[in-house]
């Protein structure tokens, strides 16, 4: 019955807070250390829970160690280390709504924003001046957006007139000697 016991024990899943792929690498790593404490009070091995969770024994043993010391508490995420950001929740929510309205409106020529344009908009907006490394990942941190390059393309340019070509020009080239 033991071996019976330990191969069901052995295939526990690992439920987590939300689906794998809408945790961030910090949040799953928590949630393994969860899973693992629940099994540490259930009495389970260190390589039973390993195989559960998906790490190494050693990992493991490193958890169980700081669990008797600390309890549940010590495997807990901290906050992150560092320097604060330079822009608050509140004002990073006023450069959202400020670049939501377009680079047009607030002066530009396009509708293009560029890193410096960026920087502009949160300098007027927050009086926070950020260099472009800052600004780049206040977008793809913070806000979430992604670097986009518009299709270059002449302002000339007849759609109806290339799609002829295509459809009556083309087929009579290609056929050609």
């Amino acid at each position: 019955m033991g071996g019976r016991l330990s191969a069901w024990r052995v295939n526990l899943p690992l439920r987590l807070p939300a689906p794998p792929f809408l945790l961030c690498r910090p949040q799953l790593a928590e949630a393994r250390r969860v899973r693992a404490v629940e099994l540490f009070e259930d009495g389970v091995s260190n390589a039973e829970i390993a195989g559960a969770v998906g790490v190494c024994a050693e990992s493991v043993r490193r958890w169980r160690r700081v669990w008797e010391q600390g309890g549940a508490s010590g495997l807990r995420r901290r906050a992150a280390t560092g320097r604060p950001p330079k822009l608050d929740d509140t004002q990073v929510e006023m450069v959202r709504t400020a670049l939501e309205q377009g680079a047009q409106a607030h002066g530009f020529e396009t509708d293009l924003w560029t890193l410096e344009r960026v920087g502009a908009v949160v300098t007027r907006t927050t009086g926070v001046v950020l260099s472009r490394a800052s600004v780049r990942r206040l977008l793809t941190s913070r806000l979430g957006w992604s670097l986009q390059r518009p299709e270059r393309r002449a302002v000339e340019r007849d759609e109806p007139e290339i799609a002829r070509w295509i459809a009556h020009e083309w087929p009579r080239i290609k056929k050609g000697p």
